[in-house]
């Protein structure tokens, strides 16, 4: 008999907008997907897609003026969207969900040391006499000596201090790990560390990572499905060899076109022109249609979502029409 592997995270039909004084910004609109026990999705995009205001809202942690307006999150067979704060705090921030922040310089207090930030996740959580032993562990897990709790964050260097952010999100062994752009402003030999810890976070603990990154080089490292998202919308979702391989969607074409290939050093870098729509305005039609080549008469409808080989795409292309 089949075994299914068990859902660890799903999302339907969410939707997050920011409430400004010029009006509703539709960051997040309508995103659904599920990811199963120790898997890892990839979420790529351009800039303002959307990607890191979907990792905050899973992780509850949007800021004013953010919303979510509509939509199911469930962790565990359990919907989180209509929780209390209080609650999903205690039962499932930090221990069951965490998140490594895109910013490890905005993330650290610069007026604590290292240990007190760590200490004040744990204090939610755990008993004291705990503490120094859980922190410990956590820093040698990223390579980071016990000393460092002891720092200041302007005394550690900018890749210790992203090994820093992403012990204190595995302290509590979380289920799921959101990681937004965990390489980004590292050399490349930081982020070479990185990429295999996160690889070895989801070998040796079986944890579920969602990885927000712009860069396909990155996500190919690690992720066995791949998200592709556009102005607010997944326009394509598969496993990730059918991504790179045999991709649908033309913006997902573009992207992977648009990659630096060192044995083409002849061949001129291609890049996608245009610019993505404003979604503070109301989107009608494909969003990808003022720069997509393929554009037709009909892409000024909804597309819908096609199946496609392990996944979908949302594109006319596709479409029995």
């Amino acid at each position: 008999m089949t075994t299914h592997p068990t859902v660890k995270l799903s999302v339907a039909g969410l939707k997050v907008s920011y409430f400004t004084h010029r009006g509703a910004v539709h960051a997040v609109d309508n995103i659904s997907f599920m990811v199963a026990e120790n898997e890892s999705l990839g979420i790529a995009g351009e800039s303002a897609s959307g990607k890191t205001t979907l990792g905050s809202a899973l992780l509850r942690a949007l800021q004013p003026p953010g919303e979510i307006i509509d939509g199911k999150v469930t962790i565990d067979g359990t919907e989180i969207v209509g929780m209390s704060s209080v609650e999903f705090t205690k039962k499932f921030r930090w221990k069951k969900i965490a998140m490594i922040f895109q910013g490890a310089m905005n993330t650290l207090d610069p007026v604590y040391k290292v240990r007190d930030q760590m200490r004040e996740i744990l204090l939610q959580h755990q008993s004291k006499s705990e503490h120094e032993s859980i922190i410990a562990e956590s820093l040698n897990q990223v390579g980071l000596d016990n000393d460092v709790d002891k720092m200041y964050p302007h005394e550690i260097s900018g890749g210790m201090k992203k090994r820093d952010v992403i012990a204190m999100a595995l302290l509590l062994k979380p289920d799921i790990v959101i990681a937004d752009e965990p390489t980004t402003a590292l050399d490349v030999l930081v982020q070479a560390q990185i990429v295999n810890l996160l690889k070895k976070l989801k070998r040796e603990l079986g944890m579920t990572i969602i990885l927000i990154t712009h860069d396909l080089g990155i996500i190919s490292e690690i992720a066995d499905k791949i998200a592709i998202m556009y102005a607010g919308q997944f326009v394509e979702l598969g496993p990730s060899y059918e991504i790179y391989e045999n991709p649908k969607h033309p913006y997902t074409k573009a992207l992977i076109a648009a990659i630096p290939r060192l044995s083409e050093n002849k061949k001129p870098i291609e890049f996608i022109k245009g610019n993505p729509p404003d979604l503070s305005k109301t989107q009608v039609g494909c969003r990808y249609f003022g720069r997509c080549p393929h554009a037709m008469d009909i892409c000024k409808t909804d597309p819908p979502e096609v199946t496609v080989a392990g996944g979908f795409t949302r594109c006319w292309l596709y479409a029995k029409h």
